[in-house]
């Protein structure tokens, strides 16, 4: 009786295996043709993550093309929606929630948010033909030709761009400006510079020259027409309570909420105050000896800080002190055995190219997962043409001690390290609809994770610089919250970032800069943080004294 039990249960648990490895099984051919489908409507960023199958695409946004994605989306969502959710593994669970979302943001946006409409910095195509040319990866024939394929919509993207344009924010309408004259060069220098070092015949030449001259062309033109462009009724750049929680929610993707996550950066920012005082409170001797201590807590701190912030390297050795750096945070990742890094895999720093500017002047632009052999570069912005008060502001805002907790989380073992293992996954749908809270939250993680384990060498000035740099993107969180959704003045904002933050007048400048023009991603960080942290500590918990850093169960 017992051995009958037994088998019935033995043949309904491999006939229910059975029905699930076969529901995975049709899951997984559905995300290889969805991405192949899905790559046809989104070429460019098809083309930014190395599958170049479609790299010759250019799409008009015009009307037509958004109700043909419209009804690609709706009609994918649907299609999801057949396979029960129950029936796959965990790891296909994961992916079909990250399609769903994906896709559901993607109607939003379209539908609801448009800011097709109002954003004119939405319409930018330096960085698609850019990457033509950060890298060798075809014989350079064929990437001019690829090139010039592509150039061939430039003209009736532009103009359906001006036709989109509405009611924009002058914000934005500033930086599109700033940002498409940025990309000329592009097409006067490198497309030019790259079309005669193949001495084409001459005829063929011209040919090929004359399409980079119309692109060229209806850049300017779109350039001129922002310019122009009579903005009576300027559009906020607020996005304002309700679109602020849904995109909150699709792209953020947390368990908390958005005003869960503001308390939280609250409660942080006391946290890292006091922190901040009792070592400021120790250093007060050491760099102002018997004269008296002030009385103020924050007063106290920007003292010591803006003391200690005076060293720092010269403006015209920023870049290089950035490049000898990498090779020795490397050196200290693998003397302490916190993370495996792959030799294999280049990181170059460039200046930052001219299509980026005007958002962030450190970022990491990484190869997707279709490029196993990219390269990732670390743009750094540039000094030239600032006035002497502005560059030493910035200087001391990445100072000796700022500047190598820049380059943790940018590169080592932050951003370059986190994106090189997304490309590792064993589902290709986790590496291409990244995670930005994940991807911003590990590069904070990684600022602590070093200084715990003594890089620095515990001294007091690296831990105090480095409370300043982690109140950095906690207030990265209350001042996009504050601003977006509940108003904050831009004297209110300055307030945070210089008195509460101890920020640099410039640093803070282009922080309230930024604030303007993007939004829900400066939340990226410490969101990212607080939920890597938490699990970080259940996790210890769990292991007791067998914890490590590198361990993986």
């Amino acid at each position: 009786m017992k051995k009958s039990i037994f088998s019935f249960l033995l043949f309904i648990f491999l006939i229910n295996a059975h029905a699930t490895n076969s529901a995975d099984v049709k899951f997984d051919m559905y995300k290889k043709a969805f991405l192949e489908r899905f790559w046809k409507l989104n070429p460019e960023w098809a083309s930014s993550i190395g599958n170049q199958k479609y790299t010759q695409l250019l799409l008009v946004p015009n009307d037509s093309q958004r109700i043909k994605e419209v009804a690609f989306y709706t009609k994918e969502l649907k299609f999801l929606k057949t396979f029960p959710l129950a029936t796959l593994s965990d790891l296909n669970k994961i992916d079909y929630k990250i399609i769903e979302n994906e896709l559901q943001k993607k109607i939003w946006q379209i539908n609801v948010l448009k800011d097709y409409e109002w954003n004119p910095t939405y319409y930018n195509v330096g960085e698609t033909f850019a990457t033509f040319f950060t890298e060798n990866r075809t014989p350079l024939k064929k990437t001019i030709d690829a090139f010039y394929a592509k150039l061939k919509n430039v003209h009736a993207y532009f103009e359906a761009a001006k036709a989109n344009i509405k009611n924009p924010s002058n914000e934005h309408l500033q930086l599109a400006i700033e940002q498409n004259e940025g990309s000329l060069s592009i097409f006067e220098n490198d497309y030019v510079d790259s079309v005669k070092a193949l001495r084409y015949y001459p005829e063929h030449e011209d040919q090929l020259l004359k399409r980079g001259k119309e692109a060229v062309a209806a850049i300017k033109s779109y350039i001129q027409f922002l310019k122009d462009f009579k903005n009576d009724t300027p559009r906020s750049f607020r996005l304002g309570n309700e679109f602020y929680a849904d995109k909150f929610k699709y792209e953020i993707q947390s368990q908390y909420t958005a005003d869960e996550i503001f308390a939280a950066a609250l409660q942080r920012k006391e946290y890292l105050h006091n922190e901040m005082f009792n070592i400021a409170s120790k250093l007060w001797p050491k760099y102002f000896g018997s004269q008296t201590m002030p009385t103020d807590k924050l007063v106290l701190i920007k003292k010591v800080i803006d003391t200690i912030s005076v060293q720092h390297v010269k403006a015209e050795n920023f870049k290089q002190e950035i490049e000898k750096q990498l090779p020795e945070l490397t050196a200290f990742v693998k003397a302490k055995n916190l993370i495996y890094m792959d030799p294999t895999k280049p990181l170059k720093v460039r200046k930052e190219p001219g299509y980026m500017v005007g958002v962030a002047g450190a970022s990491m632009s990484s190869p997707g997962p279709y490029e196993a052999k990219g390269t990732a570069f670390y743009n750094v912005g540039t000094l030239e043409g600032w006035s002497p008060e502005k560059a030493e502001s910035y200087l001391r805002e990445y100072n000796k001690y700022v500047l190598q907790i820049l380059n943790i989380h940018e590169a080592i073992p932050g951003h370059y390290v986190q994106l090189m293992y997304s490309n590792l996954s064993p589902s290709i749908i986790k590496s291409v609809f990244q995670n930005n809270t994940m991807i911003e939250g590990w590069a904070v993680y990684s600022e602590l994770m070093m200084l715990e384990n003594g890089y620095g060498n515990n001294e007091p000035e690296m831990w105090l610089l480095y409370y300043k740099w982690n109140l950095r993107s906690t207030c990265n969180t209350i001042l996009d919250i504050s601003v977006h959704s509940k108003n904050m003045s831009e004297a209110d904002a300055m307030d945070l970032l210089v008195r509460q933050a101890f920020q640099q007048k410039t640093e803070a400048e282009g922080k309230w800069h930024r604030v303007q023009v993007t939004n829900v991603q400066l939340d990226c960080y410490f969101t990212g943080f607080k939920e890597i942290t938490d699990l970080r500590n259940d996790y210890k918990t769990k292991l007791g004294n067998t914890y490590t850093v590198k361990k993986i169960q």
